[in-house]
C-alpha cells in the first residue's frame, strides 16, 4: 500500500472543453469520453404540475418502490434517493469519525477526495484490504471494469464498513451485491444516469441499513430530489421490459466496439458493456487524431497509454469512428 497521490479530477462529458484544443468539428461532436448510455430511455416530457409544485412524499415512494424492484433491495435494506450519486459520494465520508480508509484503485476520480475532506487518511490499494476502518471499492471498476468477489466484499463489510460503488453494475446485474445489501457494515451506491442515459437527471441512490440512512436523510434535507427527477426516475425503473432489451443491444454494441478498435490496433484490457479501456503506445497520438475529426474519447493523466471509448449512439456514429480509426 501506499499514500495516494490525489490527481486533477478529470471527467468526461465536455465536448466544450475539447474546443479550446481543437476548435469546433465541422461534423459537431461526437461525444464517447463518457459511460453514459448513448440510446436514452424515451421518457416523455414531465407533466407541467411538477415543475410549480414541491415534490410529494407519494411521488418519492414510488419512486423507491421502483428503484427497490429494478436493484432487487431486499426488504431489511433501506433506500435513499439523491440528487446524483455525486451528492452521495460527497455525504458518506461525513457520517463517520475520521480514520483510514482504503480506495481500490486506480478508479473514479472523486471517492479520494471526498473522504480527505471529510478529514480522513485516503490509502490506495491493488487489492480488497479490509485493515482500515472504511474501505471503497467501485464495482464493477471505472475504467477498467474489474469485479469482485462478492464473499470478499461482504466478510470485509463485516470487520468495518466498505461503500460498494455500483454506478455500472446495471448491465451485468447478476454480479451486483445489492440483493445482500442491508447489513451494518455495507453501503451500497447506485447511479441511475448512466444505464438510463438519462445524467442530467441527477438522481442516485443509497442502500443501507437504517441508521445510515436516517443519517443520510437528514444531510439531504427535505425534498433532495426534484419532482421531475421523480417522476423520470419512476417511469424508467419500472419499465423492466426496456431494460432487459437495452442490456442485450448494449452487449452487441460492445461487441461491435471491440470489433472496430482491434482492427484499429487498440488492445482491449477491460471494460463494461457502457465503456471499453484500451491500451496502446500511441494512445497520445490517436487521442489527438480523434480530437482533430470531432470524437472524443477519455485520455488518463496517470496512465498516459490508456484510452477509454464509449458507445455510439447511431449508425452513423458507428462509422464515423470506424473511419476516423483507419
Amino acid at each position: 500500500m501506499k499514500d495516494i497521490v490525489l490527481k486533477s479530477r478529470e471527467h468526461g462529458g465536455d465536448p466544450k472543453a475539447a474546443e479550446a484544443r481543437f476548435g469546433v468539428p465541422k461534423d459537431g461532436w461526437l461525444d464517447l469520453s463518457t459511460g453514459i448510455n448513448p440510446v436514452p430511455y424515451p421518457v416523455e416530457p414531465c407533466p407541467a404540475e411538477l415543475l410549480h409544485r414541491l415534490p410529494l412524499k407519494q411521488d418519492l415512494d414510488d419512486l423507491l418502490a421502483a428503484a427497490r424492484r429494478a436493484y432487487n433491495v431486499p426488504d431489511r435494506a433501506c433506500i435513499v434517493a439523491s440528487p446524483g450519486t455525486q451528492a452521495l459520494i460527497q455525504q458518506v465520508p461525513t457520517l463517520f469519525e475520521a480514520g483510514n480508509v482504503n480506495i481500490l484503485s486506480p478508479t473514479y476520480g472523486e471517492h479520494a477526495p471526498a473522504w480527505t475532506a471529510a478529514g480522513h487518511v485516503v490509502t490506495e490499494v491493488s487489492e480488497l484490504d479490509a485493515s482500515s476502518p472504511y474501505t471503497v471499492v467501485v464495482h464493477p471498476n471505472n475504467p477498467d471494469g474489474r469485479t469482485q468477489n462478492i464473499e470478499a466484499v461482504l466478510k470485509a463489510g463485516e470487520q468495518g464498513t466498505v461503500i460498494v460503488d455500483e454506478a455500472f453494475a446495471d448491465v451485468t446485474p447478476d454480479l451486483s451485491i445489492t440483493p445482500r445489501a442491508g447489513s451494518q457494515g455495507l453501503i451500497v451506491l447506485r447511479s441511475f444516469g448512466k444505464f438510463y442515459g438519462l445524467a442530467g437527471v441527477r438522481l442516485g441512490f443509497a442502500i443501507c441499513n437504517e441508521v445510515t440512512a436516517a443519517k443520510l436523510n437528514e444531510k439531504l434535507g427535505p425534498w433532495a430530489v426534484s419532482g421531475p427527477a421523480l417522476w423520470a426516475g419512476t417511469k424508467a425503473l419500472s419499465d423492466a421490459d426496456w431494460a432487459l432489451k437495452t442490456r442485450q443491444r448494449l452487449k452487441s454494441d460492445t461487441a461491435r466496439l471491440h470489433k472496430i478498435l482491434r482492427k484499429a490496433g487498440l488492445d482491449i484490457i477491460g471494460g463494461t458493456d457502457l465503456f471499453t479501456l484500451c491500451e496502446s503506445s500511441k494512445a497520445s497520438q490517436i487521442y489527438e487524431k480523434l480530437g482533430q475529426a470531432g470524437i472524443l474519447v477519455r485520455p488518463f493523466e496517470y496512465q498516459s497509454t490508456w484510452l477509454r471509448f464509449g458507445l455510439a449512439g447511431d449508425e452513423l456514429a458507428w462509422v464515423r469512428l470506424e473511419e476516423a480509426l483507419q
